[in-house]
């Protein structure tokens, strides 16, 4: 089941606060520990009322304060001033805060407020994407045509697609029978959205209507006299600037009347037809110009042994009216009526169960990529490991150095010239006050190393004299701090090749137990989600043996950083349809893959062979494997040899614009990772990161 889903509107006022009250029940009865966040709530008066509503609802006991992450005006600030990381890295934490404490988490996106319907829902659909959260959609029918219903919503769908997210449903919502009526013959014509994917609601008179205290909040106003303002429900308004006879016909149930001031016998006759039994009940009156009662009207007034609700306002009629049109009708937490009304509606024209089924196959939340990449440096921060970078002269590395010394992802060991590092440190402006230099001729352990490394070699027919010339190479030396304990892992590679980078780790920090080979993957961080791929650097030409390997290394290695592995062993045909030798390499594979998967990771689903499309394509997979659980849900992709797995990266990587973080090296008994040697500082950031993360896992 996801872990959480969020529900965004197309448009401001679409009772999208009466979706969320619906989906409480469903959440309550599918989750044990359902949790509330709102991203981002309206900066004026009522703006955590959502949050009181839905928490009250689950008997949360978390603060208010902790169940979202920013204002609009905290939002709009960011923005302004560049610091859109501030902003995500903002939601992200609170997110993982409730993720802690919750099993499942609604989520609630903004209410249109802002200036601009377009930029509040393109930012709806970043937070979706962000959490990798399926979205729930509600749409605004009130008012509109069947058409251009139907337009918005398609619009709106292309929309989140294009962005990544995930539509599992969507609600239509203000609609009238003859409305619903046309909307499914239309979309049944036309075959361009998923009957099976929309529900409606109806128009509902008491949800539409805001209460007396939601118009008195907008208007500042002042309460002169009745009750309790969030009992009284506004279903219309009447302007009183006519004469008695005339306002008293315009008067029905629930209107609040809009008089000014200084009109005494509109005031009274209202206050009179409140006891009447031949007119309709009124919710209230607002008197206008700062106008209020006194002497004799006064006295009058209070004498009456009902009083309807009567507030005043300091402005004028027109300008009083345009602000009522403007007040939203929301759901107070001590509504019950409402409450009751809108569970009510939902459960009457919303299959829970069918809703739940959506949920619960949408399977668990997709790893977005700035998702990964936050949780990767806040894992990084949280124990901080001593990682050693080889080419402390190169200037990329000296970048990323400082970088990972600011924000405290972990603590640098720079190999080299001293005076050469210090003097490009100088160069570039750089404050690495926290760095380590190490030239390994000068260093203190120097001579350790050199007997160390006989010593592992000696059997290999390595003298004391080719050792020292060995430990004076700087990848050598750190590979050596590494196995001595002195770093908790290396990363190198942006000047030296891959074979320099791995031969000393295979010549003496070698392999796990479990592990025969060293294997290698790459994060691919798409558009929405981060996938594995392996293996797409070491291994040339696996065998059977090796590739089962593989897939469970990096089944490992991709739970090690939050994705949930489903593993697709691919080929170029799916389940039994093919035949030959490198199929059959890769169906040998899988069930070797399998068989060790019941024993040590029992767990683990695997899946082979699989077409690249049958396993990332839920459409295609329906058609090739519809029995098959990682089918069209694959997070961790195997290729059967090296040629394949090289090229489908690179390609995936320069044709989506997709971020490939890697090589990731696994398999040894001590992390040691490898740079591209056209790296950038944010790839090495991210890989120096992954490495203290896998250092973390080998300490424990």
């Amino acid at each position: 089941m996801s872990t959480s889903l969020y529900i965004t509107a197309t448009e401001r006022k679409s009772g999208k606060t009466a979706v969320v009250l619906g989906l409480t029940e469903l959440a309550l009865r599918h989750a044990e520990k359902p949790g509330f966040f709102r991203p981002i709530i309206d900066s004026g008066p009522g703006a955590i009322d959502d949050i009181k509503l839905i928490s009250s609802r689950f008997d949360s006991d978390i603060p208010v304060e902790e169940m979202y992450a920013f204002t609009w005006d905290q939002v709009l600030e960011l923005i302004a001033q560049e610091k859109t990381d501030e902003l995500w890295r903002g939601i992200i934490d609170t997110y993982h805060r409730l993720e802690e404490k919750h099993d499942f988490i609604l989520c609630e996106g903004t209410d249109f407020n802002a200036s601009s319907t377009v930029f509040e829902f393109d930012i709806n659909a970043a937070i979706a994407d962000v959490l990798g959260s399926p979205v729930l959609l509600v749409a605004n029918s009130h008012h509109k045509t069947t058409d251009k219903t139907l337009q918005s919503i398609e619009m709106a769908h292309t929309s989140l697609a294009d962005k990544g997210c995930r539509v599992i449903a969507t609600i239509i919502n203000l609609t009238t029978p003859e409305m619903r009526e046309k909307i499914f013959k239309r979309m049944a014509s036309a075959g361009r959205l998923d009957r099976d994917n929309i529900y409606t609601l109806p128009y509902d008179t008491l949800l539409a209507a805001p209460t007396l205290q939601e118009i008195s909040d907008c208007l500042g106003a002042e309460k002169l006299y009745g009750g309790d303002l969030y009992e009284e429900h506004v279903y219309d308004y009447v302007i009183a600037a006519m004469q008695l006879q005339h306002v008293l016909e315009y008067i029905k149930f629930g209107s609040l009347i809009i008089v000014p001031g200084d009109r005494a016998d509109v005031i009274i006759a209202c206050l009179a037809s409140v006891i009447s039994r031949s007119m309709p009940y009124i919710s209230g009156m607002i008197l206008t110009g700062g106008f209020k009662p006194d002497g004799r009207v006064k006295e009058m007034i209070e004498g009456f042994e009902k009083i309807a609700p009567i507030l005043s306002v300091p402005y004028g009629t027109y300008q009083t009216t345009r602000r009522i049109n403007q007040v939203p009708s929301g759901i107070s937490p001590r509504d019950e009526r409402k409450i009751a009304q809108a569970m009510g509606l939902f459960e009457e024209n919303v299959d829970s169960e069918e809703l739940a089924g959506k949920i619960i196959q949408a399977g668990p939340n997709a790893v977005s990529p700035k998702m990964f990449q936050h949780t990767l440096i806040e894992r990084a921060r949280e124990n901080r490991q001593r990682i050693v970078l080889p080419e402390g002269e190169d200037e990329r590395i000296l970048l990323a150095a400082e970088n990972i010394l600011t924000r405290k992802i972990a603590d640098i060991t720079l190999l080299g010239d001293r005076n050469l590092i210090k003097a490009e440190i100088t160069r570039l402006g750089l404050h690495m006050e926290n760095v380590t230099i190490i030239d390994p001729l000068e260093a203190p352990s120097f001579k350790d190393y050199v007997r160390t490394f006989y010593e592992l070699r000696k059997h290999k027919d390595v003298t004391e004299d080719v050792a020292r010339d060995t430990m004076s190479d700087n990848t050598y030396f750190g590979t050596m701090m590494v196995y001595k304990g002195d770093a908790d892992g290396m990363v190198s590679g942006a000047i030296h090749t891959t074979g320099n980078t791995i031969r000393p780790a295979l010549q003496f920090i070698k392999t796990r137990p479990d592990c025969s080979i060293v294997s290698s993957v790459f994060f691919m961080c798409l558009q929405g989600r981060v996938l594995v791929y392996g293996d797409c650097a070491i291994n040339t030409d696996p065998d059977a043996e090796q590739l089962a390997e593989i897939a469970l290394s990096s089944a490992q290695t991709a739970r090690t950083f939050g994705i949930d592995p489903m593993v697709a062993m691919l080929s170029y045909s799916s389940g039994k349809s093919g035949r030959g030798e490198d199929v059959d390499k890769v169906r040998q594979a899988t069930e070797i893959a399998q068989k060790l998967a019941e024993k040590f990771d029992p767990g683990l689903r695997i899946e082979g062979p699989i077409q690249y499309d049958a396993a990332v394509d839920p459409g295609v997979a329906r058609t090739k494997m519809p029995e098959s659980k990682v089918a069209g849900r694959a997070t961790v992709f195997i290729f059967p040899d090296l040629d394949t797995g090289n090229i489908t990266y690179k390609a995936v990587q320069r044709s989506s614009d997709a971020i490939a973080i890697g090589p990731v090296l696994q398999g040894l008994n001590k992390p040691v990772n490898d740079l591209s040697r056209g790296c950038t500082i944010p790839d090495i950031i991210n890989t120096v990161a992954i490495t203290a993360v896998q250092a973390q896992a080998v300490n424990k």
